[in-house]
């Protein structure tokens, strides 16, 4: 084993991936975001991972960089089928309804057995029409479209004023005249639309544009009024339906109004703390480790001046908060430091008597260990963890763990048992990508035990398991090394026949 530098990371691809994964599916979304952000920086642009990742940004509520990932994965691959849906479904919770809608038709074309994709057409286009309705329902004269009833209102206002020729040529360019509105309330609505529709406007200015007809015979004044009276709808959709984004901020302004109120009751209390651990988990999850760890060591500090009375489950809390402390400290590389924080969490879950936050503690300790290189250290934890673990797919990550511990200290025998473990607990989750994880670390251990045969067995079933999930880094790797596992078997026949024929002779 080489030496490793203390607070040098240890890690594989294969190991952050599947241990990211299980995060995710366990719904702790920021420590698997990490995972996948760690996994990346040791294969840069792995359009699968870059998939995960968004999923987790998307779960966290960061629509943006879910989006920058989405469209990371198909950079190098128009084609790949989770990428577009990834995409998709990033911009169907963004409201972008249409253009959701697009990239669910593109997927569903190349991957038309997929049923996700239909769902996705038919979720979207059920959206579009709540929006602006189905090209059936869409009138003029629809009672929900103020700006519309306003505009013609004045129109026939100003008709009454003017020579009755004059009124018939001018009719459509007085309808242009919009009431009085309030912009910076569109502007927040429509969010990059307003830019489109400010655009619009301008156009309407060209008196030379506006005369000119298109091919099919409509004027340009007409198309540019039909899409300003479509993003007008658009904004009254948004009034009476509140987007996503709308009602975050709704909430953010009521959770500063009774932070403002002296006189807080206790759930208030629980709720501003809820609001803090939020608030820490998000800037760790954004690359902001330092800000998170000074915002977690200051709520610390505050709690623990407060009465037992004043805050629900004070303890358990403190230990939390040292948790989150830790893992800021690990992506800041302090891992002697992160290490004292989760023993803290350790040694206050153990007085409190609290199993899973022990459990999580263990859990956290081990992963500093395996990190830093202290393979042995990260075995002992995870032992112990063992009997905590509730699910079969815990128990799968565990073992598995355990197991790529033992073969970096060249313990291959404990490595196979480990890794045998991992791959009956997976078995019985029927997890595939579990399965493919583990049949991997098996053939490992049997590949350093020279049982070649038996790894290229192993190997084969991983990458069946690749095949299934459509992995194709894990596939091009798995290839590599079958083949050199089947040279080593050859090798060995070879060795065995030449030590047959000589003893024969």
């Amino acid at each position: 084993m080489a030496n490793v530098e203390p607070g040098e990371l240890v890690g594989t691809f294969p190991s952050l991936m599947a241990e990211g994964a299980l995060l995710s599916r366990r719904g702790q979304h920021s420590k698997a975001l990490l995972c996948f952000t760690n996994a990346l920086q040791l294969q840069k642009g792995d359009k699968h991972c870059l998939v995960a990742r968004s999923k987790c940004y998307l779960k966290l509520g960061d629509t943006e960089n879910s989006l920058k990932d989405a469209e990371a994965s198909l950079q190098n691959d128009k084609t790949f089928s989770k990428g577009l849906y990834q995409k998709a479904e990033t911009l169907y919770t963004m409201g972008d309804f249409e253009f959701a809608l697009v990239f669910y038709h593109r997927g569903h074309k190349l991957r038309p057995e997929l049923q996700k994709f239909r769902l996705g057409i038919q979720k979207a286009q059920e959206a579009i029409d709540n929006c602006v309705g189905s090209p059936s329902s869409v009138k003029l004269e629809n009672k929900g479209d103020l700006c519309f009833l306003s505009r013609q209102a004045e129109s026939k206002k100003m008709k009454q004023k003017l020579p009755v020729n004059l009124a018939r040529k001018d009719q459509k360019r007085l309808n242009k005249q919009e009431p009085i509105r309030n912009t910076k309330a569109e502007r927040q609505l429509l969010g990059e639309l307003y830019a489109d529709k400010a655009y619009l406007e301008k156009l309407l200015k060209d008196e030379d544009l506006i005369r000119s007809n298109t091919k099919q015979g409509m004027t340009v004044e007409d198309l540019i009024l039909g899409g300003i009276k479509y993003l007008d709808t658009r904004t009254e959709f948004w009034q009476q339906q509140k987007p996503i984004y709308a009602r975050v901020r709704d909430r953010k302004l009521r959770q500063q109004r009774w932070i403002r109120d002296k006189k807080r009751k206790p759930s208030e209390v629980a709720r501003h703390i809820v609001k803090s651990m939020e608030d820490i988990d998000m800037l760790l999850t954004s690359g902001c480790p330092e800000g998170s760890c000074k915002k977690a060591e200051h709520v610390l500090k505050t709690i623990k001046g407060w009465a037992d009375v004043e805050v629900p489950n004070k303890n358990e809390l403190i230990g939390n908060l040292y948790s989150c402390i830790g893992n800021a400290q690990i992506d800041m590389g302090q891992m002697g430091a992160a290490l004292q924080s989760h023993k803290m969490d350790l040694e206050i879950a153990k007085e409190n008597d609290l199993p899973d936050a022990i459990s999580r503690a263990l859990d956290n300790i081990g992963r500093v260990y395996a990190r830093i290189g202290k393979f042995q250290e990260a075995i002992d934890t995870w032992e112990e963890k063992i009997p905590m673990a509730k699910t079969s797919l815990e128990k799968t990550w565990l073992f598995h763990e355990i197991g790529r511990c033992y073969l970096e200290l060249n313990q291959a025998t404990e490595g196979l048992e480990y890794g045998e473990k991992s791959l009956q607990s997976a078995e019985e989750e029927g997890d595939v990508e579990w399965q493919l994880n583990a049949s991997v670390l098996v053939a490992q251990a049997q590949v350093k035990l020279e049982d070649y045969q038996s790894a290229v067995m192993n190997f084969e079933k991983a990458l069946e398991k690749a095949k299934l999930v459509h992995n194709d880094a894990a596939q091009q790797a798995i290839i590599i090394a079958l083949d050199d596992a089947n040279k080593d078997f050859i090798e060995e026949l070879k060795v065995e026949k030449e030590r047959r024929d000589s003893f024969k002779a």
